[in-house]
């Protein structure tokens, strides 16, 4: 690996846990099932379309979860934050506009994990129907 993939990768690890372990790690794992679910169907395509229709709306229903974790942690952090600045009392703009770019991580993470795995959806019944 060079050093330009190696602190790609840090910057993504840094990224996943500034938004929070916990809920990147739900969206992570709704992510991963959304694109276990499409190779699935690909695999039934020819085989079993029946079943290649069950896994596109598995993988719809999880990527669709992914996006609903992703609102639901952007908000738990929001909620944090505002209890943080009250607790404080008078704050500076650069400490709000990190806490806010912290909370938005996760509704990035989710919307991405809703995305991704609607191309391969939509690839998947357009192959269906043929």
């Amino acid at each position: 690996m060079n050093v330009l993939s190696v602190i790609s990768l840090n910057v993504f690890v840094d990224r996943f846990m500034e938004g929070g372990p916990l809920f990147m790690s739900f969206i992570l794992i709704c992510l991963l099932l959304a694109l276990f679910f499409i190779v699935l169907g690909f695999v039934n395509l020819k085989k079993n379309v029946a079943k290649s229709k069950k896994m596109t709306g598995l993988a719809s229903d999880a990527s669709i979860l992914g996006l609903v974790f992703g609102f639901l942690g952007s908000i738990i952090g929001m909620i944090t934050a505002f209890d943080a600045i009250e607790s404080m009392g008078d704050i500076s703009a650069s400490m709000m506009a990190g806490g806010l770019k912290v909370s938005f991580l996760t509704t990035v993470f989710g919307a991405i994990t809703f995305i991704i795995p609607r191309i391969g959806i939509i690839i998947l019944k357009g192959l269906q129907k043929s």
